[in-house]
């Protein structure tokens, strides 16, 4: 085993974004929440990061690339009983079975091109290999956060649409989103970003009953789950970061 003595590296935050290929402000937010603690903060407020800050980063990383929220990594990795080689083996195991669902996925994907051309046939169960709905993430997340009451009312609220319903619901949506979009390079604490998050909010209060506490975790939640950041990034590169800290100024404003 290589011994790791003498090490004495240290890193700037900026560095240490250009390194990992992260944000400034994802690691701030890290260092806010207890996540992520640089080694040292100097008297004008830089923050430094050591080899160790950078090992605990990679197995958040790790685990965000799992699916895990944050609370949890830092639930996980703060444990006294935490081992970080014993955390490795399961991050294999777990990415391997992941590339082994997504390599039956790009098989089915490959097969269903060759069946649409009519060079081989597919059965009705073929066409679905690799699939795997057993457990929504989205929906275990938000019943974590916000328990199984309010997404019960969520759900229940549409799915008694009407498909004409559903339709302007999807539209109203979509029309949000396109909105904040071209706004999203303005402050968050502006007139014109807190007057089209105040609609966003709105339009979520017609479907659950979120209060302004969770209305910020689900900001934060945009920018946490990258699966989020990758769907409302498709509107507009940086459109989650836009709304989560334009959630959090109106939902601080609003409390007050």
């Amino acid at each position: 085993m290589v011994k790791k003595e003498g090490r004495k590296n240290s890193l700037k935050i900026k560095e240490v974004a250009d390194l990992v290929g992260i944000s400034v402000r994802t690691l701030h937010h890290y260092d806010e929440i207890g996540l992520l603690i640089p080694e040292e903060t100097t008297e004008a407020g830089y923050r430094i990061y050591s080899d160790e800050n950078l090992e605990t980063l990679q197995q958040i990383l790790f685990f965000k690339e799992l699916g895990f929220p944050l609370k949890k990594i830092k639930d996980i990795i703060s444990s006294p009983s935490f081992d970080r080689y014993e955390a490795l083996l399961m991050h294999r195991k777990m990415l391997l079975e992941k590339r082994r669902r997504l390599d039956r996925m790009i098989e089915t994907v490959e097969k269903t091109m060759k069946y649409m051309k009519g060079d081989i046939y597919m059965s009705n169960k073929e066409k679905f290999e690799g699939f795997d709905f057993s457990q929504n993430p989205y929906e275990q997340e938000a019943r974590e956060r916000w328990g199984d009451e309010a997404v019960d009312k969520s759900e229940q609220k549409i799915g008694n649409m009407s498909k004409s319903e559903k339709k302007d619901f999807e539209e109203r949506f979509n029309e949000i989103y396109r909105k904040l979009a071209a706004i999203r390079h303005t402050a968050p604490d502006s007139k014109e970003a807190q007057e089209g998050i105040k609609e966003w909010y709105d339009f979520l209060k017609t479907i659950g009953d979120y209060s302004l506490d969770a209305f910020k975790g689900l900001g934060q939640m945009y920018v946490d789950d990258e699966r989020f950041t990758r769907n409302i990034d498709q509107f507009g590169e940086g459109l989650a970061e836009f709304m989560r800290d334009s959630m959090a100024v109106f939902a601080d404003r609003t409390n007050k």
